[in-house]
């Protein structure tokens, strides 16, 4: 997982720096929109909003549009218009499974940008079930090393039900089942460690692996997908490797 670990700290930190852009505060408010209107706007009872406040408080989007959304969410703003999350599947070429997680207002403009860019790149849109098969749901987080102590994340990783705990040079990924999220980061927070990275993801069952140029030429449609409006994420059965990263780096 290294590889895709590396991936994601470049992807966060092109992330911060968009976070100027209007274009990234809209999709941060349609996800604290949509999970506001699922489990409701208190946000010590819904985690998952407690996830996409954090999100957006990272990004450094402004106290009155997170609560602006939370509101739309709730019904409690009457003239914003209805969301919906949507998961739509995908190839990518060389035959790379995506699974992508959006948040709409208009499920047309959506379907039309991401088959607009798929089909330019060389893959193509999927039927429902035709990839996700492929993929599971689990809980997954990451945490930096710098100032951690790896066997105590273990410890109290493992005590909390997760899966695996893979321990890097920098970092450490902690994967478990979905319904022990909430146990495990609550965990993590009474012992003051704070996820770069924390919520719930498609993992695939297994990854295809590329020549580094053809991983990097993936990588790249997997980001441009990735930078349309209504998608919040992109899952991926590609193998990402370190060199691939290096690539992306010195591109």
């Amino acid at each position: 997982m290294s590889g895709h670990s590396k991936w994601s700290t470049i992807k966060r930190k092109k992330a911060a720096n968009d976070a100027k852009r209007g274009a990234v505060f809209t999709r941060l408010a349609r996800e604290i929109a949509m999970v506001s209107r699922e489990g409701g706007g208190d946000s010590e009872i819904n985690f998952s909003l407690r996830l996409a406040m954090d999100k957006a408080k990272a990004a450094n989007m402004p106290k009155e549009n997170i609560e602006r959304a939370i509101k739309r969410g709730t019904g409690d703003d009457k003239d914003g218009a209805i969301i919906e999350q949507i998961m739509y599947e995908g190839f990518a070429p060389d035959g790379i499974a995506l699974m992508i997680d959006v948040v709409t207002d208009n499920r047309n403009r959506t379907v039309a940008d991401l088959r607009h860019v798929l089909i330019r790149s060389g893959g193509n849109m999927a039927d429902a079930g035709a990839v996700s098969w492929q993929f599971r749901r689990m809980s997954y987080f990451h945490i930096s090393l710098a100032g951690q102590d790896s066997d105590e994340i273990f410890e109290i990783s493992v005590d909390a039900g997760a899966d695996d705990v893979m321990i890097g040079a920098d970092d450490i990924e902690i994967i478990a089942p979905v319904e022990v999220f909430k146990k495990v980061s609550d965990a993590l927070s009474s012992n003051e460690i704070r996820p770069d990275e924390a919520g719930l993801r498609y993992l695939p069952n297994s990854e295809i692996q590329l020549p580094s140029d053809e991983s990097l030429r993936v990588m790249r449609i997997i980001e441009e997908v990735e930078d349309l409006e209504d998608v919040q994420q992109v899952y991926s059965n590609l193998e990402v490797t370190e060199e691939a990263v290096a690539l992306l780096e010195s591109a």
